[in-house]
């Protein structure tokens, strides 16, 4: 299982890569290993929609579940990834680079600062192993 230092995390199970005010946002490792094989994903927030942290903007199926994409923090979506539609199992082969879902200019930067960091996010992914 692959925690990149690099990105912050949600408990929602999504990775978030901040370059200046955009963040681009997808599924983790670990989410896609417990969602297993992805087989539809759809962003349904619309570039130039803001959205408060914790809104839903997309939505992932696989052969045993479905679940949201929320907003790790409040923002604009500027824009999203359209060749997941047609090929979701890529969120399953590499979901920490082709497969990220979509990016939004940040509103407020503070609420970064309750992300997790790699190392916290690798702990709460173990402790919810048992």
């Amino acid at each position: 299982m692959e925690f990149p230092t690099d990105l912050k995390y949600t408990k929602n199970d999504e990775w978030v890569q901040v370059e200046g005010n955009i963040a681009t946002v997808g599924i983790t490792d670990y989410a896609q290993d417990q969602l297993s094989d992805i087989i539809f994903m759809e962003v349904t927030a619309e570039i130039g929609e803001e959205l408060d942290k914790d809104a839903t903007v997309a939505e992932v199926e696989s052969v045993k579940a479905a679940a949201f994409i929320y907003m790790p923090v409040s923002g604009v979506i500027v824009e999203t990834n359209a060749e997941l539609h047609d090929t979701p199992e890529m969120i399953n082969a590499d979901p920490y680079g082709a497969a990220w879902m979509f990016k939004f200019e940040i509103a407020n930067p503070v609420e970064l600062d309750d992300l997790l960091d790699a190392t916290a996010y690798e702990k709460y992914c173990q402790e919810r192993e048992h």
